[in-house]
């Protein structure tokens, strides 16, 4: 397959990405025929993932929002993925035009779009790195040249925990980003939901969840109390951790009858 000349060289793209499928779920052209094909029978198996996926990315346009009028002035991504309209950055510095922003992704499609959206933009910057490898990240020089540690942090960490497995030890790696950063740091957080009560959407998500075992990183769905458990030492700010389409709506937001499984809150370290 002849790639794209952003693509690099020696990247393998013989299994769908779903930081790429993802970008197909939001109408963006970085994919390849291995994702989209994917990316349908992900669709296919729950009808209202693309639902999902736009809402979790407003989700996050909100929380972005929140952070920066709460006095944040800087951001690390942490599974940032490839960018789209309405990016960190974007909707942080037209906030404030001094925030800085660190985007953190392993997947290099994600890590060189970024980098070539970002060439001119001297307080943001991308680095590609596994967000699991906490020490790794907080020691980047790219991060270290961007980030303050001794004054407040935004950690974002949208629809990314959900790609860890419990092997990885999720809980402990937020703990550790927890721990780096000062008081009045705030985590983002967004995760797929397992149903807690079996319905008619209990299957859905199985078939779901079966479709990115094939992919470079499977799913792993965690009921709301288990995505709630990742903001130890975090205070939750209302309305808590509830579904994505229903956490601070836009007053022009239509929010759709049925929602999407999809869990999201935002916490501050006291």
């Amino acid at each position: 397959m002849e790639l794209p000349d952003w693509v690099p060289a020696t990247m393998d793209v013989s299994k769908p990405s779903p930081a790429r499928m993802y970008d197909y779920y939001l109408g963006g052209t970085h994919n390849f025929e291995v994702d989209r094909d994917a990316a349908e029978r992900a669709i296919a198996a729950m009808p209202y993932t693309i639902q999902g996926a736009r809402g979790n990315r407003d989700f996050l346009r909100r929380a972005v929002r929140l952070l920066v009028d709460s006095g944040i002035r800087q951001l690390l991504d942490l599974g940032s993925g490839i960018p789209t309209v309405g990016n960190v950055h974007e909707v942080a510095q037209r906030r404030d035009p001094t925030a800085r922003v660190v985007y953190v992704d392993i997947d290099p499609v994600a890590v060189a779009h970024s980098s070539a959206i970002l060439r001119h933009n001297h307080l943001a910057t991308v680095v590609q790195a596994d967000m699991r490898d906490v020490d790794a990240v907080l020691s980047h020089p790219q991060v270290r040249g961007l980030i303050d540690f001794s004054e407040p942090v935004g950690l974002i960490m949208a629809s990314v925990l959900h790609f860890v497995p419990d092997s990885s030890r999720p809980a402990e790696i937020v703990a550790a980003y927890r721990d780096a950063v000062p008081a009045g740091s705030h985590l983002a957080l967004s995760h797929i939901g397992a149903k807690e009560e079996p319905d008619n959407r209990t299957g859905m998500l199985a078939d779901f969840k079966a479709v990115y075992q094939n992919t470079t990183n499977p799913v792993v769905l965690r009921t709301r109390p288990q995505i709630e458990s990742f903001f130890a030492g975090f205070d939750l700010l209302e309305p808590g951790v509830v579904l994505v389409h229903q956490w601070r709506p836009d007053a022009d937001q239509e929010v759709p009858a049925k929602l999407p499984p999809g869990y999201g809150g935002v916490g501050m370290k006291g």
